[in-house]
């Protein structure tokens, strides 16, 4: 168990001579980081839906001739997903729904706290399901709706008072183009445009990536909705400036995105700078893990006056995979997604950052390269508080007997993993890293106050049972 990244959606409203398909492509590309298990795009062509999704990172599941096939389209919708359960084509999104009132295409980043219940409910008044996903009962409130709706978004919008838990989605119909984010706002949705064109994203990098411009961060509770007319923004759910997940600052964002008005590579810069003033080491150099700890190192090293060092060299073309045969290739992984320079570190005292550690066993293996590098001293440095507790809003951290903080003092966790001393940023601190931000933050996974009740512990059904045995046994 670790932490993973969330899903990554992107949505587009052009005219008919716009190429949708490609923005799309190129816009997921940016949003990779958010979901490397499988993809998908849907595109709208004069009111028919093509769309094509499966198991893969981007390149690998759209080729040029697969992308040509969606055609061009005024709209499109796409997805990029980090999966919790298993390798699964079913669980890949956009989920695209014909029913009764037409065709829909959804696309959803975030987990509902109440699917289960949703889910039951459901089966028990005769739906069937293809996937284990949420976002496939969101699709089936949303229909359930629409049957005595005037609109999508009217049916939307009373979907939303049954829903419960995080969830940040573009939904697309024939004429239609919507983005909408939980009253919470646990997970970022921002809104831009290129030319004349209307674009959702979930992080402001995918507007880089196209050329397009930041306009603004969908509210919470707010929905959009896109058409030939103009924009339109239905705000009966808008209660409060909500709070964001703060681990969307530490971990999951790309640090050249701007979120809720702060820059990411700012936030970790001061998450590294406040882990210098209150855990100060003596170090000859400061080492960040890539990708999120290196932000935070370069703002331990300007504090503390220590040199910054490129201590690892990151595998940039090595993806997740569930699917490790045997014990060796296990022990392995660490070795092929990073490498050490050890000129770096050989006969130095290190100061080692990274941006959270869940269990220990990777921090173990991270801090043996470095020892057998020749580090002479390991001070590591977690630009995050201690994870005590689980997370019910798309963060895959599930249980609490998991968690190494929960087992542990501060102390044991550093000969655990064999560092000269450990500094965790205190809880106090942690949103301040992201401070002048237009919202409010969730940090229940450090502190167990959760902007929402706990849920109740739900049985899973013998279909997510079984997905869940397969992916532990690979």
């Amino acid at each position: 168990m670790g932490i993973h990244e969330e899903c990554g959606v992107f949505g587009f409203f052009g005219d008919a001579d716009s190429d949708a398909a490609a923005y799309t492509y190129l816009a997921l590309y940016a949003l990779q980081h958010r979901g490397q298990e499988s993809c998908g795009i849907a595109v709208n062509d004069d009111g028919v839906i093509n769309y094509h999704k499966d198991v893969g990172l981007l390149p690998d599941v759209f080729t040029r001739e697969r992308l040509d096939k969606l055609g061009t389209g005024s709209m499109a919708v796409g997805h990029v997903r980090y999966s919790d359960i298993s390798l699964n084509r079913a669980n890949a999104q956009p989920l695209v729904v014909r029913h009764v009132k037409g065709t829909m295409a959804l696309a959803h980043n975030g987990s509902l706290t109440n699917a289960a219940q949703l889910r039951e409910n459901l089966e028990m008044s005769g739906a069937i399901f293809h996937s284990s996903t949420d976002s496939e009962v969101m699709s089936h409130i949303i229909i359930r709706e629409r049957l005595s709706a005037p609109s999508i978004e009217a049916a939307l919008e009373q979907s939303m008072y049954h829903l419960t838990g995080a969830y940040s989605l573009v939904i697309m119909s024939p004429k239609k183009l919507i983005a909408a984010r939980d009253p919470i706002g646990f997970r970022p949705l921002c809104m831009g445009k290129i030319g004349d064109a209307v674009v959702f994203a979930s992080e402001s990098c995918a507007f880089d990536a196209i050329g397009a411009t930041f306009v603004r961060d969908i509210d919470p509770g707010e929905i959009v909705v896109v058409t030939n007319d103009g924009i339109r923004s239905i705000r009966t759910h808008v209660k409060d400036k909500g709070k964001i997940c703060i681990f969307e600052y530490v971990y999951f964002a790309r640090p050249d995105s701007v979120i809720e008005g702060v820059s990411v590579h700012g936030a970790r810069l001061e998450a590294g700078k406040l882990l210098a003033e209150r855990h100060p080491a003596s170090a000859d150099v400061v080492i960040g893990v890539p990708d999120s700890g290196l932000d935070a190192a370069l703002g331990f090293s300007r504090e503390s006056g220590i040199p910054y060092g490129v201590g690892f060299i990151k595998n940039r073309y090595v993806g997740r995979t569930f699917i490790q045969p045997t014990q060796v290739e296990r022990e392995t992984t660490l070795n092929i997604k990073l490498n050490i320079i050890d000129q770096t570190v050989r006969g130095k005292r290190v100061v080692l950052v990274d941006d959270s550690i869940v269990r220990g066993t990777t921090s173990w293996r991270i801090v043996k390269l470095l020892r057998e590098a020749g580090a002479t001293k390991v001070h590591m440095r977690i630009s995050a508080p201690p994870f005590r507790h689980p997370c019910y809003f798309g963060t895959d951290i599930d249980s609490r007997e998991k968690l190494i903080a929960n087992k542990m003092t501060v102390e044991e966790i550093a000969q655990k993993i064999g560092v000269d001393s450990l500094g965790y940023l205190d809880v106090e601190d942690v949103t301040k890293i992201a401070a002048g931000a237009r919202c409010g933050f969730c940090d229940g996974c450090f502190t167990g106050n959760y902007p929402l009740p706990e849920p109740e512990s739900v049985q899973a059904s013998k279909f997510d049972q079984r997905l869940s045995e397969r992916a532990m046994n690979n």
